[in-house]
């Protein structure tokens, strides 16, 4: 089958690799027919290489036709069409019962110490071939797919892989009450739909901040007042529209993309210029991230208010300005999206109807074979691009 594969810092290609086979009594085999080209693919993409080996399958944002099942499996069947979580979870382990799928106990990397192996992302999370080929093994088929309704196309569904989940999890977790105030850092696919959400959650007042002008565009068309970073008095500006006080909440959709940070900027072109043994070890140790996003957060943020922190963060020893932290009584909240904890509640969202705009949400639809254009057009943030979805 055709793959996209890891060959290096910025070079990625579709390749002929072996097609997925049973492994397991509850394993199925999906036949891809979108994926989805993620954020945080940009991280293997730039610095992530030291933990990713040549060759390596990417992607872990798709949905298709389930091709074949194991002998154990009684949840779904040839022909249903799913869409497959981001995250490996078992779905009957203390932690998935919990409804934190990104903690499976069943799949977690213990010995990197992370939480629930991912599809198509390094040895940290499992080094789990992933979804942007044209077939996939998916384990626990019983439990992890997740059966959607034919007739709608693929991106009223797609994004319930991820981009749907994140979202979802980021506006929960900073707990604005209807009629309250929000800003979203970073208006790419997370931010977008955290815009989104936040409104269909009847957020009054939600503030994006961005500096790309297609980005801000396309927030600003769903009602959200958007800002660019860059303003010199962002902070007081955003005051002014929050009755003095800053916002209810801040989410961090940025992570460690942010721009202004020119010592971690240097620092993250460094770690990739290290042999890979070596490269490891500092972004295990080391401070490689830029904080400027999470830094602007604290600041924009009322008293008593809450971060919700989306956006990837891989460094491990970044100083943290604990006491304006705790001056502020500043709750903090992060982590990776449990996709399931939230499909209830967003699925009938994509059934009856499409208030949230999935199917307009894509700006780049293209077929397996120009995924390394996709990625290299999303990196570099030309042509428009916000999300691309590729084709097998």
């Amino acid at each position: 089958m055709k793959a996209v594969t890891w060959h290096g810092k910025r070079d990625v290609r579709v390749d002929d690799v072996p097609d997925p086979i049973l492994k397991e009594p509850t394993d199925v085999v999906v036949r891809v027919t979108s994926s989805g080209i993620c954020g945080s693919d940009l991280h293997l993409y730039e610095v992530m290489g030291p933990f990713i080996d040549e060759g390596d399958i990417l992607g872990h944002e798709p949905m298709g036709v389930v091709e074949e099942v194991g002998a154990q499996v009684t949840e779904v069947k040839p022909g249903d069409r799913v869409v497959v979580p981001f995250n490996i979870s078992c779905g009957t382990c203390f932690m998935c019962a919990q409804g934190l799928q990104s903690q499976c106990e069943t799949t977690q990397v213990r010995e990197h110490g992370t939480g629930a192996a991912l599809f198509g992302y390094t040895k940290l999370y499992g080094q789990v071939p992933g979804g942007q080929a044209e077939y996939l093994r998916v384990p626990f088929g019983n439990t992890l797919p997740i059966k959607v309704p034919e007739g709608p196309p693929d991106d009223r569904f797609v994004y319930l892989s991820d981009v749907l989940p994140t979202a979802w999890q980021a506006v929960e977790y900073a707990g604005v009450k209807e009629g309250g105030s929000l800003v979203v850092l970073g208006l790419g696919p997370i931010g977008d739909m955290a815009c989104r959400v936040a409104k269909q959650k009847g957020v009054a007042n939600v503030i994006g901040v961005d500096l790309v002008p297609e980005r801000m565009a396309r927030a600003r068309q769903r009602g959200v007042t958007v800002m660019n970073v860059r303003d010199s008095h962002l902070v007081d500006h955003v005051k002014d529209l929050t009755d003095g006080r800053g916002p209810d909440a801040v989410i961090d959709a940025v992570g460690m993309e942010a721009h202004g940070a020119p010592v971690a900027k240097l620092a993250h072109q460094a770690v990739g210029l290290l042999p890979d043994a070596i490269a490891a070890r500092f972004m295990k140790t080391a401070g490689v991230d830029r904080l400027h996003a999470l830094r602007l957060a604290i600041d924009l943020v009322r008293r008593g208010g809450t971060i919700s922190v989306v956006g990837v963060y891989g460094g491990m020893a970044d100083p943290m300005p604990m006491l304006t932290l705790f001056d502020k009584q500043i709750q903090l909240r992060m982590g990776q999206a449990n996709v399931w904890r939230w499909v209830p509640e967003i699925l009938p969202l994509l059934t009856d109807g499409d208030p949230l705009g999935t199917e307009d949400f894509a700006t780049h639809h293209l077929p397996l074979e120009q995924a390394p254009h996709g990625y290299e057009i999303f990196q570099q943030k030309r042509d428009n691009a916000v999300k691309v979805l590729l084709t097998p």
